[in-house]
């Protein structure tokens, strides 16, 4: 039996005020499903190239008023994929025309990458494999 294929990401956000429309610009769309939920939480999911869901969630339980930090247990960053390396070139534009900060593409022998972070500090990337 073959392990699955990933399904879905979800990550916590403090406001959904700020980060929903934050997301909706990055994405460039609006989310496929909006909803409140009796487990105590209200979220956003967007669907992605390849089938994958991708949700943000506020929770009826504030967050704490610490910023994420790859260096706790648990989330590093999550990576979108790109087919190659010339993605990234137009998701720096885009992240430039959008005001959202970054580290430029970076080249590695397996890929090149290009961070950044949402409005609570989630470090996000856009990842091509090499070749």
């Amino acid at each position: 039996m073959a392990f699955p294929a990933l399904n879905h990401v979800a990550v916590t956000v403090r406001d959904l005020a700020v980060s929903g429309p934050w997301y909706r610009a990055l994405i460039g769309a609006d989310p496929v499903l909006d909803e409140r939920t009796d487990a105590g939480f209200h979220h956003l999911v967007w669907l992605l190239d390849g089938g994958t869901l991708f949700g943000i969630h506020q929770h009826d339980q504030p967050a704490t008023d610490e910023q994420f930090s790859e260096f706790k247990l648990g989330l590093d960053h999550v990576s979108f994929g790109c087919a190659a390396r010339s993605d990234l070139e137009g998701w720096e534009t885009k992240l430039n025309e959008l005001g959202i900060e970054h580290g430029g593409i970076v080249d590695a022998p397996y890929g090149s990458g290009l961070s950044f972070r949402d409005p609570d500090g989630i470090a996000l990337e856009f990842f091509a494999p090499a070749g």
